[in-house]
């Protein structure tokens, strides 16, 4: 049978695909700033040098850190040095330090380890308008990154694939590594102040980046329990993995304890696979996708 196709966005919203926990992992960033055209995959396709992107995305990779493309939004202009952003979110450790070289072979010397760069007051915040990778990201995304460059032009920027393309428009406010979605839906410059006042928008929030995806669940609950929309609120204690195959709480089952002023909180969870579905514009087979379930919620 042939599937009609619609945008990957389109159907998520149909569906009402749930934003909780949906934050892929991301403890620490490499971000370089290519203006010009992205292919598919920024570093590894054309008009970027293939040979040398792979390179690059490999020391990064092997490094434990996630790279990013960014450009700035609307005009481009001939780039004659590259802009890099060394990026730490592990809690406790927030940085952005920023550095340029003159040449991108140079962005294979730069030391990986957060010891150069100069340290940024400024957070960073990326919009994915990745076209060539999903054309959700390209129409939802460009709205965003629109919008909220005109109330925040030094922060904001365009970056490459984040992951979770059916969320478009998405992005990652840095450097605590927040992920939202259907930002187009929202008012982007509304969560980016939020954000800037220590809180999170959990309407569109899909998690945080140094976070267990059970833990970025846990705390959605919490929040929609106790009501702390703090950053920094419901820090993990301990995460519990009790198996797979309950007849009862479903797939897996997991127990996660989160600090808090008042008691420490303990969460059950079950997490599920959902329907098959099609997760980005250009997927041609249905795939299953995790989903959260609460299963009790209480004080130590």
């Amino acid at each position: 049978m042939t599937i009609e196709w619609r945008p990957c966005s389109d159907r998520a919203r149909e569906r009402d695909d749930p934003l909780v926990a949906t934050g892929s992992r991301g403890l620490q960033w490499f971000l370089v700033e290519i203006s010009g055209a992205w292919g598919t995959r920024a570093f590894l396709d054309p008009p970027f040098d293939t040979e040398l992107g792979r390179a690059l995305v490999t020391r990064i990779e092997a490094a434990g850190m996630r790279p990013l493309a960014i450009r700035r939004t609307g005009r481009r202009e001939a780039q004659t040095t590259w802009r890099w952003a060394f990026v730490d979110s592990r809690p406790g450790h927030e940085v952005v330090r920023w550095g340029e070289v003159g040449s991108p072979a140079e962005l294979l010397e730069v030391p990986l380890d957060g010891s150069t760069g100069a340290v940024s007051e400024r957070p960073l915040f990326a919009v994915c308008a990745h076209a060539r990778h999903d054309q959700c990201c390209a129409v939802r995304g460009r709205q965003v990154v629109t919008r909220l460059a005109e109330a925040f032009p030094d922060e904001t920027w365009e970056c490459s694939h984040l992951g979770g393309d059916r969320f478009a428009g998405t992005m990652v406010l840095f450097p605590h590594g927040l992920y939202y979605g259907k930002v187009d839906d929202a008012d982007a410059a509304h969560v980016a102040e939020a954000y800037l006042d220590g809180r999170v928008v959990d309407e569109f929030y899909r998690g945080r980046s140094s976070l267990t995806h059970p833990v970025q669940a846990a705390q959605h609950f919490a929040r929609e329990e106790f009501g702390d929309d703090g950053l920094d609120a419901y820090p993990p204690l301990d995460e519990r993995w009790h198996g797979d195959g309950d007849p009862v709480l479903g797939a897996a089952h997991w127990t996660v304890r989160l600090g808090d002023a008042a008691g420490p909180i303990t969460v059950e969870l079950a997490e599920h696979l959902s329907e098959p579905l099609l997760s980005t514009c250009a997927a041609t087979r249905s795939g299953r996708v995790r989903q959260w379930e609460l299963r009790g919620i209480a004080r130590d």
